[in-house]
C-alpha cells in the first residue's frame, strides 16, 4: 500500500472511531509498528491527527488533551464494545450513562446518534456527549470524584425521578457465579438505581472484569437484560444459558 493511500486510510479509521491503538493500525492495515509510527509522527505534525503513547486520536474528538492521555484512549476491546452498544440505541432514545471507562467509550461512539436524551453521573462522557448539538444532556447532582464520577445520596435520589429507556452500566467486577461486584459502597447505590430507573439494563464490560475481586455486591447478571462484553468465560456463558439475560459478544 502506497504511503499517501495509507495516510488516507488512517486519518479515516481515526476518525471514525476517534481513537485506535498502534496495535490496532498495524492489523488492519497489515505493515509493521515501525511503519505505523512514522505515518502517525508524519500526520501529526501535519495537525491531521493527535499523536499520543500508544496510538492515535482525531484532533477534533476531545478538548482537554490531559483528560485523553488518562481517559479517552479506550482500548481496542472497549471500543467494540461500544461500537456494538451503539447499534442497539436508536434515534431519539433516552438513556442513562454509568461512571467507568467502558460506558465512556459508549459515550463516545453515540456521538453521531441524533436527539438522544441522556442523564449522566459521568463527568467525562458529558464532556464528550456535549459535542452534539442534539443531545439533550442532564447531570445528575452529588459528590464529585476525582475521576470524574458523581455519587452519593443526592445522586440515587436525583436518578429515581426518572424513566429512561436504557441504562449503560459498568462494573468492577463479576464473579463465576454471576455476581456483579464493585468496590464503592455509594457508587453501587447508584448503579442500582439506574437500573430500578431503566427499562433496559445494558451492562458493558470487558474480559478483564471476569477476573476481578471486589467487596460490594450489586446484584446478579440475570438482573440486567443485556451484557456486552469482548469474551466470556465458560462458567458465565453457562449461567446465562438459565437466565433472560441475553449476551453480545462483540469480537
Amino acid at each position: 500500500m502506497k504511503q499517501s493511500v495509507r495516510h488516507q486510510k488512517i486519518i479515516e479509521l481515526v476518525s471514525q472511531y476517534g481513537y485506535l491503538s498502534t496495535e490496532d493500525l498495524v492489523n488492519r492495515l497489515e505493515v509493521s509498528p515501525q511503519t505505523i509510527r512514522r505515518d502517525l509522527n508524519i500526520l501529526a505534525e501535519l495537525d491531521l491527527i493527535r499523536r499520543h503513547h500508544g496510538g492515535a486520536a482525531s484532533p477534533s474528538s476531545v478538548e482537554n488533551s490531559d483528560y485523553i492521555d488518562r481517559k479517552l484512549f479506550f482500548s481496542s476491546q472497549k471500543n467494540r464494545i461500544a461500537q456494538e452498544v451503539a447499534k442497539y440505541i436508536p434515534n431519539g432514545a433516552s438513556l442513562f450513562i454509568d461512571i467507568g471507562t467502558t460506558p465512556e467509550a459508549v459515550a463516545n461512539a453515540l456521538l453521531n446518534h441524533e436527539r438522544l436524551r441522556i442523564v449522566t453521573n459521568n463527568l467525562n462522557a458529558a464532556h464528550l456527549l456535549r459535542q452534539n448539538e442534539s443531545f439533550e444532556i442532564t447531570m445528575a447532582g452529588g459528590s464529585l470524584r476525582m475521576d470524574g464520577g458523581i455519587i452519593g445520596e443526592a445522586t440515587v435520589n436525583f436518578i429515581s425521578q426518572f424513566r429512561l429507556d436504557f441504562g449503560i452500566l459498568g462494573i468492577s467486577a463479576i464473579d463465576s457465579d454471576g455476581s456483579l461486584l464493585d468496590y464503592d459502597y455509594h457508587e453501587v447505590q447508584v448503579k442500582r438505581s439506574i437500573m430500578e430507573s431503566s427499562r433496559q439494563t445494558l451492562l458493558v464490560t470487558d474480559h478483564s472484569k471476569f477476573t476481578r475481586q471486589a467487596i460490594v455486591r450489586l446484584g446478579e447478571l440475570r438482573d440486567v437484560e443485556y451484557l456486552f462484553t469482548d469474551e466470556v468465560p465458560l462458567s458465565i456463558a453457562q449461567y446465562l444459558q438459565e437466565t433472560k439475560t441475553k449476551l453480545v459478544v462483540c469480537k
